[in-house]
């Protein structure tokens, strides 16, 4: 009698347990909804540089998260998070102002403090990586731009969305996933709509180091292609490489060495052009233009060798120091940059620079990545050498 009131006891414990079930489960399903949420935070403390962030959010159509960044009267950054982020994909759009080492540190500081904040994943909206022309040893100098990559995975950063990388290979300096977005497509769009006769317009490489990116362009929008070279450029292929050790003059009473074939040095020819620009628009393509002396001399050449309009095209414009002077005075008639980087003053004090809006793609990223969707699309028709 006694086992059989255990059985009816236990039996309706089971009972009890599978009429809740359904709610048990629903409320898990219900933690893991509210769990699996994202939130895009600006980590800039200067107006200028939340623009960007603002046209991605409304892309997305969602708010920017609610946060303070700002420097105190010592010059420290501080950050304060405004809300909760525990279990969620946190996007964090960086983009880079003149003040470079600042932004880093927001950057920095940012992630970090999402990470202590328990957020499942931290992924920064970095569209012009900063540091990323040192990228390659030179003389007892270090490579900062992995530097720079270690120091965000040690924030707490598990991802990274860039834009036209100085070089590809910078990839490999990360220990996490790198999509390397291209800005061509929006600028090839721009030639087709906005520049009148561009079927008469060669492409126009200003060193031999940037021909593949002219190339690409030139197959894609079925053009000729033009290399500017000579002594105007000074490309860092050219820079000395390696540490240069032992010194080059030195007193040794010892074993002096081997005698080793001396390397002749380099020495450039006359600027020219290889290629036909004569009556023709000369479009010049790179990836980042900051100081304009080379655009600018690049441009007379072309004028010289008879082309009548003369267009920059650039995914990042850093536009440093008397860059918009230069530009006006030149015989450069447009410079077309993305905002990846913001120049708003450089636009005021320069007319001739215009800007491609390229939120749509970073919006794009950022919606796939959250939903578990493959980038491919974004990187369709890209080859390996573009």
């Amino acid at each position: 009698q006694q086992r059989g009131s255990y059985l009816l006891l236990d039996l309706s414990v089971q009972l009890s347990l599978a009429s809740l079930s359904p709610k048990l489960s629903y409320g898990y399903t219900k933690m893991n909804i509210s769990k699996s949420g994202y939130r895009v935070f600006s980590a800039n403390s200067s107006t200028a540089s939340t623009e960007l962030a603002k046209r991605i959010t409304e892309r997305l159509g969602v708010e920017l998260g609610k946060s303070v960044v700002f420097q105190e009267g010592n010059r420290e950054t501080k950050v304060d998070v405004k809300e909760s982020v525990r279990g969620q994909d946190i996007f964090i759009i960086q983009t880079i102002p003149r003040d470079v080492n600042t932004a880093i540190m927001e950057l920095l500081i940012m992630a970090y403090a999402l990470k202590t904040s328990c957020a499942k994943n931290i992924i920064g909206v970095i569209p012009y990586f900063p540091y990323s022309k040192q990228c390659k040893m030179r003389k007892r100098g270090s490579i900062v731009c992995k530097l720079l990559a270690s120091m965000l995975a040690k924030a707490g950063l598990t991802h990274i969305i860039t834009m036209d990388l100085h070089q590809k290979e910078i990839q490999g300096f990360f220990t996490f996933p790198v999509d390397n977005l291209r800005a061509s497509p929006f600028l090839i769009q721009y030639i087709q709509e906005e520049i009148p006769d561009y079927r008469n317009a060669v492409i126009v490489a200003k060193s031999p180091s940037s021909a593949k990116r002219a190339q690409s362009y030139a197959e894609r929008l079925r053009l000729g292609l033009a290399v500017l070279h000579g002594e105007a450029h000074h490309s860092e292929s050219d820079m000395a490489d390696g540490r240069q050790s032992p010194p080059l003059s030195r007193t040794s009473t010892g074993h002096t060495g081997l005698e080793l074939p001396i390397m002749m040095a380099k020495e450039k020819p006359p600027i020219s052009v290889v290629g036909d620009v004569g009556g023709r628009i000369a479009i010049i393509i790179d990836d980042i233009i900051d100081d304009v002396e080379d655009f600018v001399a690049a441009a007379e050449i072309l004028k010289e060798r008879g082309a009548y309009k003369i267009y920059i095209m650039a995914t990042h414009g850093l536009l440093s120091a008397e860059a918009p002077r230069l530009i006006e005075e030149s015989a450069i008639d447009e410079v077309v940059v993305t905002n990846t980087v913001p120049h708003e003053i450089q636009k005021l004090q320069c007319p001739k620079i215009k800007t491609v809006d390229v939120s749509m793609i970073l919006a794009e990223a950022i919606r796939r990545i959250h939903n578990g969707e493959s980038m491919a699309y974004l990187f369709r028709n890209i080859a390996v050498d573009d």
